[in-house]
């Protein structure tokens, strides 16, 4: 097999991350957050919350979250297409990884769905990519995207974490590896059991955290949590469970992620007010909103910060 020569990541012919530079992103930085990211999962829970573009990532720095993860969905809507691997090119997500773990000062973790690649050896070349970005972690998921084998077989997909550990160790960049089960996603027919057994097997292949998108009853995300321990489990919340996060919490989970939800968010309120705009005239979707000069100042206060750091 031919070794595809990649691009680094400086030699992306893209202007995403021009202005983005400092010694806030210099390798030491990188490195602090990627310790400090590793603690967060040592004990208690976290919300990791999930922006779509660097003004949404930097609010909610701003809020205080002591980490981010990128959402694919998030951003392929931004760009007006679907959440599909097929529609967002390996390098345009990478540019966007890129961009937004510059754009923070604290940890990222990326969404690299399930690493543009199928077999182990070009997981380990793209996650190595990945690496580079400054993720302070990243997760792979073992959804193939074929409506017919929406899975790949538990042996394939063992050695596909096997090699983005493999990847990761050799960049010594101490980077976190998420293994995702997709099995509540893709319908399977008993996808708590066999996120279950996925998700033991990715522990025991070297991930360091492990994720089901997808179960929403107490005793499933308990019995997830205590398969994968002492390994820490990430779940995602969506939509109203009626748990808040002590209850989740109780429950064992150590990292709680909502993926595409802050993005829907934004979007409920953009089409529900440019709906009521064009089928009734009506302006009272702009009715409570946040007023201009809140977020242009905090985004003037930010950028001066920055400034202030390169001189």
């Amino acid at each position: 097999m031919t070794t595809q020569q990649h691009p680094s990541l400086a030699d992306i012919s893209s202007p995403v991350l021009e202005g983005y530079e400092s010694s806030s992103n210099s390798a030491d930085a990188f490195r602090t957050r990627r310790e400090a990211f590793r603690k967060l999962h040592e004990r208690g829970c976290f919300i990791i919350p999930n922006p779509w573009d660097v003004g949404s990532a930097r609010y909610l720095q701003h809020l205080g979250f002591p980490a981010l993860a990128t959402t694919s969905a998030g951003f392929a809507f931004s760009r007006g297409l679907p959440d599909t691997e097929g529609a967002i090119s390996l390098e345009r997500c990478l540019a966007h990884i890129a961009e937004l773990a510059a754009a923070v000062d604290v940890p990222v973790n990326a969404d690299f769905a399930s690493a543009y690649a199928t077999e182990p050896t070009d997981v380990a070349d793209n996650v190595g990519r990945c690496v580079e970005t400054g993720v302070a972690g990243l997760s792979v998921e073992d959804g193939t995207g074929e409506q017919a084998a929406p899975l790949y077989d538990l042996s394939l997909a063992v050695e596909r974490i096997q090699a983005a550990r493999e990847a990761i160790d050799r960049s010594g960049s101490g980077v976190l590896l998420t293994a995702r089960a997709e099995c509540y996603h893709v319908g399977h027919p008993d996808a708590f059991r066999e996120s279950l057994r996925r998700l033991q097997a990715y522990a025991r292949a070297g991930a360091d955290v492990l994720f089901a998108p997808g179960p929403q009853k107490p005793d499933e995300i308990k019995a997830l949590v205590e398969a994968v321990a002492p390994k820490p489990f990430n779940l995602l919340v969506v939509r109203d469970l009626d748990l808040d996060v002590a209850d989740i919490a109780a429950l064992g989970v150590r990292r709680i992620s909502v993926g595409g939800a802050l993005a829907l968010a934004g979007w409920t309120a953009f089409m529900r007010a440019a709906q009521n705009l064009k089928a009734g005239g009506s302006f009272s979707g702009f009715a409570d909103l946040v007023p201009y000069p809140e977020i242009n100042q905090l985004f003037a206060a930010d950028l001066n910060s920055r400034a202030m750091r390169q001189i």
